[in-house]
């Protein structure tokens, strides 16, 4: 729709200036000498209308070289204009007159109710077969109605309006062209956009990839090489730690309504399979948190799960301010809240247990 209307504009401001030009060439190169070389009765009638075809071109020009739309008053005051000062030349011709060389304003006036109604095309065309129509019924009363005049009178009007209407309909083709070129290029646009957002996203993630793998081949190097031993418990923990690290970056690449849910989600689906009891909560409604935020919320939850013994909770809390994801499980960690910048990290012990929550404020966005 916005492209639609973008050519339009486009188009008609153009074409515009080249009907500025046209009526200015037309009325006074052409029908200036017209008007002054045949006899007109009475003479200040056919010289206002000329005077007040000439006040239309130059207001129309105020705008149409700015390449601006013309306002909708401009518009209505100047084709009454126009149609006015058509119905006093006419009526300012010789009895011999219509539709030969002294009826100068018959065509003027088509060109200017082009420039005026360009984008009002039924409009435009509603207020042509008037004026032709009028012009035509003060000629026939005064006409010998001969097959001959009829004929003549019939080239005139079909020569004057065919060209007029074939400017109209040029108009309306480049319309519909150049909108199709700034859809296409609109589209293309898009696309190029669409790419370059997927491989900044595909360049995150494999570096998001390579930081936990460069983390996980160590561990298991070590494991394979017999470095350590997999029944220590801090190997165990270790292991539990890249287990759910990785977990929940997978799950960070799904297509699902609620990210954050799903990724807390599958955290707490590695320590289950450990066997540690634990109890999800969620409140609030969904609220788009961005991937790097969620990391860094999801941090204190992948690391006290990993060091969780038998039981564990976890709670999700939205609200229109901030998101908070909070863990409580009966194993300490030790856990440095500068590694995850984004958010608010507050740690405390409760007896045997140990609660962590992270807080991400939207306002602080």
């Amino acid at each position: 729709m916005a492209e639609g209307r973008a050519a339009a504009d486009h188009v008609h401001a153009t074409m515009r200036i080249a009907l500025l030009s046209v009526v200015g060439v037309v009325q006074f190169g052409l029908c200036l000498r017209r008007l002054v070389e045949y006899g007109h009765r009475p003479e200040w009638l056919a010289v206002a209308a000329f005077t007040a075809l000439s006040l239309v071109t130059v207001t129309c020009g105020v705008w149409v070289v700015r390449r601006k739309p013309l306002p909708l008053g401009v518009v209505v005051v100047g084709t009454v204009i126009v149609l006015a000062a058509s119905a006093a030349a006419a009526a300012a011709l010789p009895p011999d007159g219509f539709f030969r060389d002294p009826h100068w304003s018959f065509g003027l006036v088509g060109w200017h109710l082009l420039l005026l109604l360009l984008d009002r095309v039924p409009v435009l065309l509603t207020v042509l077969a008037v004026d032709v129509t009028a012009n035509i019924v003060r000629f026939l009363p005064v006409a010998l109605v001969e097959r001959a005049e009829v004929g003549a009178v019939g080239t005139v009007v079909l020569s004057s309006v065919s060209v007029q209407l074939a400017v109209l309909m040029i108009t309306e083709m480049l319309r519909r062209r150049t909108r199709q070129a700034m859809e296409v290029a609109a589209e293309r646009d898009r696309m190029v956009t669409r790419v370059a957002l997927a491989e900044q996203w595909e360049q995150g993630q494999r570096s998001v990839f390579a930081g936990q793998l460069g983390v996980t081949l160590p561990l298991l190097a070590d494991l394979a090489d017999g470095v350590l031993d997999p029944r220590d418990d801090d190997t165990r923990r270790r292991c539990a730690l890249a287990a759910t690290q990785l977990r929940r970056l997978f799950a960070e690449n799904d297509d699902v309504p609620d990210p954050l849910v799903h990724e807390v989600a599958a955290c707490v689906d590695v320590a289950e399979r450990r066997g540690v009891e634990v109890s999800l909560a969620v409140s609030g409604t969904a609220t788009p948190v961005p991937a790097d935020v969620r990391r860094d919320l999801t941090g204190p939850v992948v690391a006290a799960l990993s060091a969780a013994r038998a039981r564990a909770r976890v709670s999700v809390l939205r609200t229109d301010k901030e998101v908070r994801v909070a863990v409580v499980t009966d194993a300490g960690v030790d856990v440095d809240a500068a590694a995850w910048p984004r958010v608010e990290v507050d740690c405390g012990t409760y007896g045997e247990h140990v609660r962590m929550e992270a807080r991400w404020r939207r306002t602080s966005r």
